[in-house]
């Protein structure tokens, strides 16, 4: 697989209408993917945003021209039964056909505790997000669709619009048993940044045992991770702006199924500055970001999508368009890597 390099927009930081101007400017910068972050909740309450992401694409779609858009990432657990997600990726796929994807995750409390769902152990929420994915599986290959799971039911169901070609599925996968999923089904698994050894010796692993139980060859699996990365001219201003995720490197936030924002946010101000900075890539010239993707393709990545939470964002497509694209393209663009 050659590299390819994605933007993400992280609808819980700007009314969507802000990333419906940028996208064209993603496009033209010579991005490979457009990915959309899909919550209920964001992760802070002070200026934040959280727009329907499905809505989102559609518009998206329609102001770019080729770029395949899709979901960092959509839990298809809760408040979307599986059914729902598999009408809604294949109905846009049929729209735009081999422009959409879709990323799952097995979910945050705060997209769903607030819906009036309880949060379940993770054992069950990893239980779930298989069903899931082998019922939306089902429903975009078959006609009339039984399906009796141990959570999830359905009773002769059919698409009538499918997707004119399979729905690429990226599976987001920080621990070994969803890795293991991401190998039995899905065309690409997603990380954030882990630790080398945890990648090597606990990702991969499961990624490729996933994938032999299921006849599949590993290596067409494709290797994606999300670079969190602030860019100022001035470090400090980059540093600030990116400080918005600093609830979400709570493990607090996750394991106790915390849904309130504004207490996410509360956790997160006692984050401090040097913690945020060796989380995530700031920078203030394009060889801090170069150097960071570079080792990331060392890692045995193919594809890296750029979390960018900059004062400008336009400023930083920019960047990307005269040094980081062309540089990354050049160099790893025309390798399998």
């Amino acid at each position: 697989m050659k590299l390819r390099i994605g933007y993400d927009c992280c609808m819980e930081l700007y009314h969507p209408n802000v990333f419906l101007e940028l996208v064209p400017l993603v496009e033209k910068a010579g991005f490979d993917t457009i990915w959309a972050s899909d919550h209920f909740h964001p992760w802070q309450d002070t200026d934040a945003s959280s727009g329907f992401t499905w809505a989102w694409i559609a518009a998206a779609a329609e102001r770019t021209k080729k770029t395949p858009i899709g979901t960092a990432v959509t839990c298809p657990m809760f408040r979307y039964h599986p059914a729902i997600v598999a009408q809604a990726f294949a109905t846009l796929r049929a729209i735009y056909p081999d422009r959409i994807f879709l990323g799952l995750g097995s979910g945050e409390a705060m997209n769903e505790v607030p819906l009036g769902f309880a949060w379940p152990s993770v054992k069950e929420r990893i239980e779930r997000f298989e069903e899931s994915i082998q019922l939306m599986k089902k429903l975009w290959k078959e006609e009339w669709v039984d399906f009796k799971g141990k959570y999830y039911r359905l009773k002769q169901a059919k698409l009538y619009v499918k997707p004119t070609t399979p729905v690429p599925i990226y599976v987001a996968s920080f621990g070994p048993k969803v890795a293991e999923i991401a190998g039995k089904y899905a065309d690409g698994y997603i990380t954030t940044l882990v630790s080398d050894d945890h990648l090597r010796n606990v990702l991969i692993p499961a990624v490729e045992r996933g994938a032999k139980q299921m006849g599949r060859d590993p290596s067409k699996i494709e290797r994606a991770i999300e670079l969190g990365l602030g860019y100022d001219k001035d470090y400090t201003k980059a540093l600030k702006k990116v400080r918005f995720w600093t609830g979400s490197m709570f493990p607090a936030a996750f394991k106790y199924g915390m849904a309130d924002p504004r207490e996410i946010e509360r956790m997160g101000s006692l984050v401090g500055d040097e913690q945020v900075a060796r989380s995530f890539t700031i920078g203030t010239k394009a060889e801090d970001f170069i150097a960071r993707m570079e080792k990331l393709i060392k890692a045995g990545f193919n594809h890296i999508y750029l979390q960018s939470t900059s004062p400008d964002e336009k400023a930083f497509i920019d960047l990307c368009a005269k040094e980081i694209v062309p540089y990354m393209k050049s160099t790893y663009g025309g390798t399998a890597l």
